[in-house]
C-alpha cells in the first residue's frame, strides 16, 4: 500500500515538533550527552538532523519527471547497501557540529529549519516526484524517509537525558510501516512502543527468545542502522 501524501506531511511535522521539543528542554551541558550513536553526543545527532532537514529544502524544491527508482522502503536498503564505511561522514558529523561555540547554534538553525521543510512539504505536489541523493522517489515517499530517520535518532538524543518528551505516536507508526516493509513481515506481536525502533536498528540486542520468534527473518537484522 502507497503512502497517502496528507498522511506522510503530518507525521513529518509530528516527527519534527518531536525533535524541537527535546531542544526545548536541553541545557548547554545536555548537548555533550552521550547518545546511541557510535562516537556522537546530542550535538553531533541534532546537527545530522538538521543537515537532513536542509536537504528536504533542497530536495522539495527539486522536482523529477520520475518514475521514481526508490520507495520508502527500498531507499534504505539501497542506500545501506550504497554507503561503504560510514567512519568519514561519523566524523564529518562531528567536526561540522563542533563548529559551533557550545552547541546552541544548531539548535537554533534547527528551529529555524524544521518548520521551514515542514511548510515546504505542505506545498509539494501530493503526486510528484523528487529527487534526492542520486535517486528519484515520490513525495509522500520522500518525506516518510524523513519521518523514519526523525523518530530512530528521536531515541538516540534522549537515551540519557531526563524527562524528555517521547516521539509522536503518528510519526513513529509511519516508522513501523518503513521497518515492516524492511522486514517483509509485521513487526512481532510483544514489541510495543519503542522496542521494535530499538530492535530493529540494532540499538538493542536481540534476545535469545527474540530470535527464535523471527526464525529466518532474524538474518535481516538489523533492518537498517
Amino acid at each position: 500500500m502507497g503512502i497517502d501524501f496528507d498522511e506522510a506531511v503530518d507525521a513529518l511535522d509530528r516527527a519534527y515538533g518531536g525533535i524541537t521539543a527535546v531542544t526545548e528542554r536541553l541545557a548547554r551541558h545536555d548537548l555533550l550527552a552521550f547518545t546511541r550513536c557510535d562516537g556522537w553526543v546530542v550535538a553531533d545527532v541534532l546537527f545530522h538532523l538538521l543537515c537532513d532537514a536542509q536537504r528536504a529544502l533542497v530536495t522539495l524544491a527539486t522536482p523529477s519527471p520520475g518514475p521514481p527508482d526508490r520507495d520508502y522502503v527500498t531507499y534504505w536498503s539501497g542506500f545501506e547497501a550504497e554507503a561503504g564505511d560510514p567512519t568519514p561522514a561519523t566524523w564529518w558529523v562531528r567536526r561540522s557540529a563542533s563548529a559551533f561555540r557550545d552547541g546552541t547554534g544548531a539548535v537554533t538553525l534547527w528551529r529555524e529549519t524544521a518548520p521551514a521543510a515542514v511548510r515546504a512539504a505542505r506545498l509539494a505536489d501530493p503526486g510528484g516526484c523528487v529527487a534526492t541523493q542520486g535517486h528519484i522517489l515520490a513525495v509522500p515517499d520522500f518525506l516518510t524517509t524523513l519521518v523514519t530517520e526523525a523518530v530512530i535518532h528521536h531515541l538516540d538524543l534522549t537515551v540519557n537525558l531526563s524527562g524528555m518528551p517521547a516521539p509522536d505516536p503518528v510519526a513513529v507508526a509511519l516508522t513501523w510501516r518503513t521497518l515492516d516493509g524492511l522486514l517483509g513481515a509485521t513487526r512481532p506481536s510483544g514489541w510495543l512502543g519503542e522496542e521494535y525502533l530499538l530492535k530493529a536498528t540494532g540499538r538493542v540486542a536481540l534476545s535469545p527468545g527474540d530470535v527464535g520468534g523471527l526464525g529466518s527473518l532474524v538474518r535481516r537484522f538489523p533492518l537498517l542502522s
